[in-house]
């Protein structure tokens, strides 16, 4: 399986635990605000990784790319928020971050070797 494929369903299975996440923050925990901010952007990973899928040059796709990986950056913001505040214990917190990593670390690789092979 290649990276694109990778990251496809990484971001998708993210996407997913955001779902869940936002729905325990609501329910479990009554947190109205970051709940929303976190599934917003933890979900918008995924949204702009579909897109660049229709892409219509390199610029383009590496930019939709660009995107996805600004959201995953303001994702960990919100997770560290959320774990900071103590609204989400560590196991949680060092679950989700996990996963997030992986997915930002991906990201870059795929960002970093376009732009390379664009520059050739």
């Amino acid at each position: 399986m290649n990276q694109k494929n990778t990251i496809s369903i990484l971001s998708k299975k993210f996407a997913l635990r955001m779902i869940k996440l936002y729905k325990y923050l609501l329910e479990e925990k009554h947190e109205y605000i970051m709940s929303k901010q976190v599934y917003r952007s933890g979900t918008s990973i995924g949204a702009n990784i579909a897109e660049s899928r229709n892409a219509q040059s390199t610029a383009d796709f590496i930019n939709k790319l660009s995107i996805a990986l600004k959201e995953a950056d303001e994702t960990e913001y919100w997770l560290e928020l959320l774990h900071e505040s103590e609204t989400i214990d560590d196991k949680q917190f060092e679950s989700i971050i996990s996963d997030l990593k992986v997915i930002i670390g991906t990201l870059t690789k795929i960002i970093k070797k376009l732009k390379e092979k664009a520059k050739q």
